[in-house]
């Protein structure tokens, strides 16, 4: 392993230099590039080790196809990355960008990486991804960190509202990564040369500069899952409000959960549901035949996408567990992999992620399951290494989880080439 540390280190070298200290002195040659949205899941952020480990440089790996791994994950605080892709031939099964040719920052809609390169500090028994200036009282752009030390391939945890887009030019999609913010609110962290004072994650120095990004709702600019959140109200299986939110942190129900998952697979090329409008009898003893979600619930019932409790009971109106949102789709995946003609089995196309509180819970096993499934199953707020079973589902995640079973399970992707 030493061996495939030292080789894809000393590939990963970062040969960019910061030009300039503001985003005001934007060069003219950027404003030709545009941004694609991309599956967050087919992308890894690395602190990778050179030499012996005592400095990291920045790896972004893609999974290009399904065809083999590119890497996986294990352990906790930090998350080890093994680059699986060192192993054998990876053209066109994976996308390595090594230094600041491959990847760039890229903040409200312009490129800053003549502005800011991207390294890797090291400070307080942790590793920072910084896009950082060449003048060193600056502040620095923080972008994520490993939530640990190691000298091995460690994953970078993004922070919030930081996400991986590919460049355009014209109508063309790069190979180029940019890790992209966009917001009012850039995060910023103190210089880290050294020493044991904590970094202080403080405002942008030019806040006039930045402006927020175009977004369907005016409560999602910045949610880190923005992207999905936009694609599936595309798609039409979730909606907002009428008062033009989306409400993205607020817990989602088990009938909302019904609805949205039948919309989902009914959004599937060539797939009609015929679902019911009214039913003649409650499908469980608190789902009377005048509830809105009824002929729902009955529908997703009598195909076995959903169970009620020993009771009796459905409580539609409670809130889905994220663990309960697994099981149901897990559930729809299959359902609709049938309905496609294809045997119902999910098939994983990366590896499991492990997960610090799942040992011992009832879904154990399928969240773990659902992780190699396009990662349906992912960390709370695609950060650390909790999955937080027992939590409501928030309106947020529960969209872009079904986005992605339907993903994986349609013959016509959604997450999309827009």
């Amino acid at each position: 392993m030493k061996s495939t540390f030292r080789r894809l280190a000393a590939a990963a070298a970062v040969t960019a230099t910061a030009v300039a200290t503001a985003f005001t002195t934007i060069p003219s040659a950027a404003v030709q590039f545009g941004q694609k949205e991309v599956d967050q899941t087919k992308f890894v952020a690395i602190a990778a080790p050179v030499g012996s480990g005592a400095s990291h440089q920045l790896l972004v790996l893609e999974q290009v196809s399904s065809a083999r791994p590119c890497w996986s994950e294990s352990g906790a605080a930090p998350v080890l990355v093994d680059p699986l892709l060192t192993r054998f031939d990876f053209t066109g099964i994976c996308g390595r960008s090594t230094d600041s040719n491959g990847y760039s920052l890229r903040v409200n809609g312009e490129d800053v990486g003549m502005q800011y390169s991207l390294r890797v500090v090291k400070q307080n028994n942790d590793m920072y991804l910084v896009g950082a200036t060449r003048d060193r009282s600056k502040p620095m752009l923080f972008v994520g960190k490993t939530n640990g030390m190691t000298n091995q391939f460690a994953k970078i945890e993004l922070n919030q509202g930081w996400r991986f887009t590919k460049r355009m030019y014209n109508e063309s999609v790069l190979g180029h990564v940019y890790l992209t913010y966009e917001g009012a609110n850039v995060p910023t962290i103190g210089a880290t040369s050294g020493g044991s004072t904590p970094p202080v994650v403080t405002p942008p120095t030019n806040p006039g500069t930045v402006t927020p990004p175009t977004s369907r709702f005016r409560d999602t600019v910045g949610d880190i899952y923005l992207a999905e959140i936009d694609r599936a109200v595309q798609v039409g299986f979730i909606s907002g409000f009428e008062d033009n939110t989306f409400r993205p942190q607020e817990s989602l129900t088990r009938e909302q959960l019904v609805s949205m998952v039948l919309g989902a697979i009914d959004s599937m090329p060539n797939v009609n549901l015929n679902i019911p409008t009214q039913v003649s009898g409650s499908p469980y003893s608190d789902v009377e035949t005048s509830r809105w979600s009824a002929a729902r619930i009955q529908f997703a019932k009598q195909n076995n996408l959903i169970t009620g409790y020993e009771d009796g009971s459905f409580r539609p109106a409670q809130p889905v567990t994220r663990a309960e949102l697994m099981a149901v789709l897990r559930r729809a995946g299959e359902y609709a992999k049938s309905l496609q003609g294809q045997q119902p089995q999910l098939q994983g196309n990366r590896p499991a992620t492990t997960f610090s509180d799942t040992n011992g819970h009832w879904a154990n096993g399928l969240i773990s399951q659902m992780s190699t499934v396009c990662s349906v199953a992912s960390p709370v707020n695609e950060s650390g290494t909790a999955f937080s079973p027992d939590s409501a589902a928030q309106r947020n995640y529960a969209a872009a989880a079904t986005l992605r079973m339907l993903n994986c399970v349609s013959p016509q992707p959604t997450t999309a080439q827009r």
